[in-house]
């Protein structure tokens, strides 16, 4: 049972062998460019979550510090804050004063 090979040799295939192989090939060549597809996707992400990782990061330090500015909720409640501290010296020389009315008396 040797079987000779040569450039004379003939393959003989039926027709449904022919579409069987060639959709096998269409299949496997749909998969992998979908799946290289999914990679370079997943890759992209990657990309973008580790720039989303270090934007908090440097938001996580810096917003304490005040190095990237301010709400203007904190401008209006910082502005209170030294109104009311104002009234609070004055409310203390009021005292004061008549602490040492009081101490005359």
């Amino acid at each position: 049972m040797a079987v000779e090979l040569s450039e004379r040799s003939k393959v003989s295939l039926d027709i449904k062998a022919v579409v069987g192989a060639v959709a096998g090939i269409i299949s496997i060549a749909s998969v992998w460019f979908t799946l290289t597809a999914e990679i370079a996707q997943l890759q992209l992400d990657i990309v973008r979550m580790q720039d989303a990782v270090e934007l908090n990061e440097e938001f996580r330090i810096k917003w304490p510090r005040g190095e990237m500015g301010a709400l203007p909720d904190d401008a209006k409640q910082d502005l209170r804050i030294m109104y009311i501290q104002e009234d609070v010296d004055q409310l203390k020389y009021v005292v004061k004063a008549l602490e040492i009315d009081n101490a005359k008396k």
